[in-house]
């Protein structure tokens, strides 16, 4: 039951200082900086609550930032003629395919780390696979002489595969290669390809879809296509009347129209030589490509931030339960103040005044009234006599019975 208490007890939210109190002389200086306090506690909470739901929708939405991809393309080569000499013929099995001519061409990737990144924001960097949607390799060879697969293509499978740092492809041969590399990269959110009718408008080839429709929107605000009348109505000027295919378009329409102009975007294509008969380099070669991704470290940063805010919200919350309660102390005693300084002034006027307002209170308890006829009178109530007369006992005996009659009914 004191748990039930304690729940259903009402929790004191009022931090004010009474106006009386506040009003005089000795306690108006510390008064009117306590109630500057509150004012700019309560600025103060606004703009925290502000920027927490800032925070809230900038998770919901999964900041994105791009990254620097740096690919390394290498090859190795064994079995060829100027490693083995004359006699390398001899020495080939053509069972085990040992001292047959042949190479491997090694595809690896990373992302670069970011400059001035501190080492606790660090992550564990993304493997290569999981940034590749699709990879083809061409080898641009004879296929009479070369038979065994000159394209080479591994897609990202449904289920859950093992990331991987690189790729490799070993074919035999010994005669000049050329390598065509197809990349489809995986970006966080999803890019597209604009076409051109809608790109040269908006001037920009390749973006997210909500990047676009925010771009075809800040188009329409800044040369003022917003029907003044109806504002759901998006005018056309000469630019964009070819694309609305009239006059003018509903505001809803924008997403299913630029959804017309979206294509997939162009891959990453990258050409390497090898030349089995030269020695290989000594370093990989090596390309940069831009890459759109979640920021994870970004991420974390407000994790952290939106943690640390809880445990310093449940701090705030407890020191205002504080003030609250220091609040209500000080009314309190302000009113026990007042209650004895009227006392001090007129104890005689003060205990009649006092007597009438418990008589009303009570008749308001009792639901009697002077308009009832049945007022209780002060001089009765001093008398303890009044409560032993003959139908008190009887009135208290019928209320009982009545009390018990419906509890039996029940």
């Amino acid at each position: 039951m004191d748990g039930v208490k304690a729940a259903k007890r009402r929790k004191i939210t009022d931090k004010s200082v009474p106006n009386a109190l506040a009003q005089l002389p000795e306690f108006a200086e510390d008064s009117h900086m306590y109630q500057s306090l509150l004012e700019m506690e309560k600025r103060l909470d606004w703009t925290m609550n502000r920027k927490k739901v800032e925070v809230q929708d900038a998770l919901a939405r999964n900041p994105t930032t791009t990254r620097t991809l740096r690919l390394f393309l290498s090859h190795t080569v064994s079995g060829q003629l100027w490693q083995t000499g004359e006699a390398g013929a001899e020495g080939v099995n053509f069972e085990t395919g040992q001292g047959i001519p042949a190479w491997s061409l090694k595809v690896e990737g990373r992302l670069l780390e970011l400059p001035n990144q501190r080492a606790r924001d660090r992550v564990s960097p993304r493997k290569f696979s999981t940034l590749i949607k699709r990879m083809i390799v061409e080898l641009d060879r004879d296929p009479t002489l070369y038979p065994d697969g000159n394209v080479v293509e591994w897609p990202r499978g449904p289920t859950v595969q093992q990331p991987l740092d690189g790729f490799t492809v070993r074919r035999t041969g010994d005669q000049p290669t050329k390598v065509r590399l197809i990349i489809y990269l995986e970006q966080t959110p999803e890019q597209y390809k604009v076409a051109p009718d809608l790109g040269n408008v908006l001037g920009i080839k390749e973006e997210s879809r909500i990047g676009i429709i925010q771009a075809m929107w800040n188009y329409i605000k800044i040369h003022g296509l917003q029907d003044k009348t109806d504002r759901r109505r998006i005018r056309a000027d000469d630019y964009l009347r070819p694309i609305f295919g009239g006059e003018g378009i509903m505001f809803h329409q924008l997403p299913e129209l630029v959804n017309r102009y979206l294509m997939p975007p162009d891959p990453v294509v990258i050409y390497y030589t090898i030349n089995p008969a030269q020695i290989p380099p000594e370093r990989p070669s090596a390309w940069d490509i831009e890459v759109k991704m979640e920021d994870t470290s970004l991420k974390n940063r407000i994790m952290v931030t939106v943690q640390s805010s809880k445990d310093s919200t449940s701090d705030l919350t407890k020191l205002d339960d504080e003030i609250a309660l220091l609040s209500q102390s000080l009314h309190n005693s302000h009113t026990k103040r007042q209650f004895l300084q009227s006392f001090a002034r007129d104890p005689a006027n003060f205990i009649q005044t006092w007597l009438a307002s418990q008589s009303r209170d009570l008749e308001s308890v009792l639901g009697s009234g002077p308009s009832e006829g049945a007022t209780i009178r002060a001089e009765e109530l001093r008398r303890s006599d009044f409560f032993r007369l003959p139908w008190v006992e009887e009135a208290v005996a019928v209320h009982e019975g009545l009390r018990l009659a419906s509890r039996g009914m029940q």
